[in-house]
């Protein structure tokens, strides 16, 4: 593959992952101005639309979706919920930062997964990649310490639930659009929020507080695009380590909007959460190539 494709790739990745770390940092801005559920009710709408339309324009709701995938629609959708939820609630009492590092234990979860539950081969090179990298994890975490709550649980959780999406993500019919299985996910999300604010209860909302939910939803339309992009342009074991520019996003977006400045122990953990997902996705690459002689 041309090396300028792999160097598109790099950059739509950065640029969604910039895209998700600036919907994080909007949402979580409204953190105590605007109730839980109903930022999620105001930030879905306009998403679910943006997506609807785009669906609409491409022609996606033109094919049609067989019952059996339904079914892992469903399961992806109920991923998407929890991890949505939990990891949500945690990034409205945590450091951005904190939390997006937690996250980015992703691909070595779903590493150990695939290893223990669908029988991928996984070589012990790389479960001691995993070991290292959630090891990383505590540190951020750091269970015990006054620095581990219910909200560094929460995190932990999403990245479950996240686990549980992308797995079922696999298994679906290529023939199926990404963009109506992303406006299900959107649907659902907002109808979480509809039904969380009818239970709790709709408080006023200042302008400005929509204002930046309405950014939130721009910006994480913007990721999904882009990461939508970022599938069709370059080799994926080539760009996928450039996800992990989100953590960089979240401590730059997190010092500016919050004035958080993560600890010494923070950085420590993240750079070996990272180092071993870089580690993993090279690994994974070189035996694709061995496979592939």
């Amino acid at each position: 593959m041309p090396q300028s494709d792999n160097m598109r790739g790099a950059l739509l990745m950065m640029a969604s992952m910039a895209a998700f770390a600036l919907n994080d940092t909007f949402f979580k801005s409204v953190a105590g101005n605007v109730p839980f559920f109903q930022a999620i009710l105001i930030r879905g709408v306009p998403t679910c639309l943006l997506l609807a339309l785009a669906a609409w324009f491409s022609g996606a709701f033109k094919i049609a979706i067989p019952a059996a995938d339904w079914r892992t629609i469903g399961l992806r959708t109920f991923g998407e919920m929890g991890a949505t939820i939990c990891f949500l609630i945690a990034l409205f009492n945590m450091p951005i930062a904190n939390v997006t590092a937690i996250l980015q234990t992703l691909p070595l979860a779903i590493t150990l997964v695939g290893a223990l539950f669908f029988g991928e081969t996984v070589g012990w090179r790389r479960y001691i990649a995993i070991l290292i990298g959630f090891g990383g994890m505590l540190l951020i975490v750091r269970p015990g310490a006054e620095g581990f709550d219910i909200y560094a649980l929460l995190a932990l959780v999403a990245v479950g639930f996240v686990v549980i999406r992308d797995l079922s993500t696999r298994r679906l019919s290529r023939a199926i659009p990404s963009m109506v299985v992303a406006l299900i996910a959107a649907a659902a999300i907002t109808t979480m929020g509809g039904i969380g604010t009818l239970l709790s209860g709709w408080e006023p909302v200042a302008l400005l507080s929509v204002g930046k939910l309405s950014m939130a939803s721009i910006f994480i339309i913007g990721g999904y695009l882009l990461s939508v992009m970022v599938m069709r342009v370059g080799e994926i074991a080539v760009v996928s380590p450039f996800r992990y520019t989100a953590l960089i996003w979240a401590i730059l977006l997190g010092m500016i909007a919050f004035s958080e400045f993560p600890d010494s122990l923070t950085l420590l953990g993240s750079a070996i959460v990272v180092g071993m997902g870089v580690y993993t996705f090279y690994r994974e690459r070189q035996v694709a190539r061995r496979l592939a002689r």
